[in-house]
C-alpha cells in the first residue's frame, strides 16, 4: 500500500492543476464543439434541436466560408512570412553592439505593448485620406493612382490588416529569436572566422542550425495565433468591404455575435480548429524527421 501511494503521490501534486486546466480548457471546448452539431441561435427560445451533419453541409454549400478560407491562407501566410523575415532582420541587427541599442530595442518592442484594438484603430485612420497620410504618400510614390482609402478596395482591402498586423507582431519574432541567437556562443564564431569562414557560411551553417528548434516553435505559435486573430480585421473593416477580408476566425464572430447563429459558428470554429491542428501536427512530424535525419 504504502508503495502504490508513493508511486501515486506525483500525480496528487499534479492533480489540482490538470482539473483546473480542464475546468477552465476542455469543458467549454467540449461544450462549444457541442454546438455544431445543434440548432442554436440566441434569440430562439425554441432553437437547441440536434442536427447532427447540418451545418456542415451547409458549410460545405456556402461559398462566404469558402472565401474566408482563402482568405485565411492569404492572411496568415503573408503575415507569418513577413513577420519572421523582418523579425530575423532586426534581431540580427541588435544582437550587434552599437551605439543607442538600447533605445532601438525599445522602439523595435513598442508595437508589442499596443492593444490590438487600438492599433487597428490607428492604422485605419492612417489609410483614411481624410485624416491620414498614407494614400498621398503611396500616390506620390506610384502605388496608388489616386490617395484613395485602400480599405474600400476589395482587391486590396486584405493587405491593410496584413501590414497593420505585421507591424504589430514583428517584435514577437525579434525578443524570441534575439533571446535565441544570444544564446549561441560566441566562440563558434570565433573558431569559425579563424578557418577563414564569411558572413554568409557564418549565418548558414552556425546561426540558421542553432535557431531551428526555436524557430520552429515560434513559426507554428504564430501561425496558429494569426489565424485565430480577427481583432484587426473587425476593427478596420469588419470583413468588408463584400466580405473580401473575411476571415474565418472573423466570420466566426460574424455568425455568433451578429447573426447570433451560434450553432453555425461552431460549426466554422470546429474546422478552423481541425485544420490548425492537421497544420500544428504537420510541422511537429516534419520536425522530428530533420531532427532525427540530423
Amino acid at each position: 500500500m504504502r508503495r502504490t501511494l508513493l508511486w501515486l503521490e506525483p500525480y496528487f501534486y499534479a492533480a489540482p492543476s490538470v482539473i483546473l486546466i480542464g475546468a477552465i480548457m476542455f469543458v467549454p471546448l467540449v461544450i462549444g464543439l457541442s454546438y455544431a452539431f445543434h440548432d442554436i441561435t440566441l434569440l430562439d427560445p425554441l432553437s437547441g434541436d440536434y442536427v447532427g451533419l447540418q451545418h456542415f453541409r451547409e458549410l460545405y454549400a456556402d461559398a462566404s466560408f469558402w472565401n474566408a478560407l482563402r482568405n485565411t491562407v492569404i492572411w496568415t501566410v503573408s503575415c507569418v512570412v513577413l513577420q519572421f523575415g523582418l523579425g530575423l532582420m532586426l534581431a540580427l541587427l541588435l544582437n550587434r553592439p552599437f551605439v543607442g541599442r538600447r533605445a532601438i530595442q525599445l522602439c523595435v518592442f513598442l508595437p508589442w505593448a499596443v492593444p490590438s484594438f487600438l492599433s487597428g484603430l490607428n492604422w485605419a485612420w492612417l489609410f483614411n485620406p481624410v485624416v491620414g497620410p498614407l494614400p498621398y504618400w503611396l500616390s506620390a510614390l506610384g502605388v496608388m493612382k489616386t490617395p484613395d482609402n485602400l480599405l474600400s478596395d476589395p482587391d486590396h482591402a486584405l493587405w491593410g490588416p496584413i501590414i497593420a498586423n505585421v507591424w504589430w507582431g514583428i517584435p514577437f519574432f525579434a525578443i524570441t529569436l534575439l533571446a535565441a541567437l544570444q544564446s549561441i556562443p560566441k566562440d563558434l564564431y570565433e573558431a569559425a572566422t579563424m578557418d577563414g569562414a564569411n558572413a554568409w557560411q557564418q549565418f548558414r551553417r552556425i546561426t540558421l542550425p542553432l535557431l531551428a528548434p526555436t524557430i520552429a516553435i515560434t513559426v507554428m505559435l504564430r501561425t496558429v495565433w494569426i489565424a485565430n486573430f480577427p481583432d484587426l480585421i473587425v476593427v478596420m473593416t469588419r470583413g468588408g468591404p463584400a466580405d473580401s477580408t473575411q476571415i474565418l476566425a472573423s466570420y466566426i464572430f460574424t455568425q455568433a455575435f451578429q447573426r447570433l447563429d451560434f450553432g453555425y459558428a461552431s460549426a466554422v470554429a470546429a474546422v478552423l480548429l481541425l485544420l490548425l491542428l492537421l497544420y500544428a501536427l504537420a510541422l511537429l512530424a516534419l520536425r522530428h524527421a530533420l531532427a532525427k535525419r540530423g
